[in-house]
C-alpha cells in the first residue's frame, strides 16, 4: 500500500491537487472515480475553450474539481453545446439528450417565472447571475438547482458562450 499511496500522491501533485494516505479503498475507490470524472470534464472543457477561443478558462477548474459542480455551455442563443456527463445523475438527462436543446427543458409548471426573468434579464444583459430555481428531471420530478452562470468572451472580448456551473440543493 505504502507504493500505491506514494504513486497516488504523485500524481495528484502533477494535477496540483493533494491527497490523503489510501485508507480504505471503498472510500478511496468512490472519490477517485469522482476526481477522474472530474480531471475528464476540466480536459473536454478546456478542449471546448481552445477550439472556441475563450478569454479566460481559469475559474471552471476549482468549480469542477474542488466543488464537483456541473456544467452546462450555451451558445449566444442559448442553444446547449457541452454538457458534464455528471449532468445524468442530477436530472436524468444524458449530455447527448440534451446537446442542441434550450435550458427551459427543465423547467416546467412549478417552476418560477420572476426567477426565471431574473435569469432572462441577467443574459440579456451580458452579466454573472446566481440563482435557485424549481426545474424538472427526466421522469418529470423536481429539483432546486443552484445555478452560477456568466457570458463568456473569446479572445477579443465578445461574448461567444455562456457558461452555468450548478449543482442539486435542498
Amino acid at each position: 500500500m505504502k507504493e500505491y499511496d506514494f504513486a497516488a500522491n504523485n500524481f495528484y501533485a502533477k494535477q496540483g491537487l493533494k491527497s490523503l494516505p489510501l485508507g480504505s479503498w471503498d472510500l478511496f475507490s468512490s472519490g477517485f472515480n469522482t476526481l477522474c470524472s472530474g480531471l475528464s470534464e476540466v480536459k473536454n472543457l478546456k478542449s471546448f475553450a481552445l477550439t472556441h477561443k475563450w478569454e479566460d478558462t481559469s475559474s471552471f477548474e476549482k468549480e469542477i474539481l474542488e466543488d464537483n459542480h456541473i456544467v452546462v455551455v450555451t451558445d449566444t442563443n442559448l442553444t446547449i453545446v457541452h454538457a458534464s456527463k455528471s449532468i445524468y445523475g442530477m436530472n436524468g438527462y444524458l449530455p447527448q439528450e440534451i446537446i442542441g436543446k434550450k435550458p427551459k427543458l427543465f423547467q416546467g409548471e412549478k417552476t418560477c417565472q420572476e426567477t426565471s426573468l431574473r435569469i432572462r434579464k441577467a443574459i440579456e444583459n451580458r452579466e454573472p447571475f446566481e440563482e435557485v430555481i424549481l426545474n424538472y428531471r427526466k421522469d418529470g420530478s423536481t429539483y432546486k438547482c443552484w445555478i452560477k452562470g456568466a457570458p463568456v468572451k473569446d479572445v477579443h472580448g465578445k461574448v461567444v458562450n455562456f457558461i452555468a456551473f450548478e449543482r442539486e440543493v435542498a
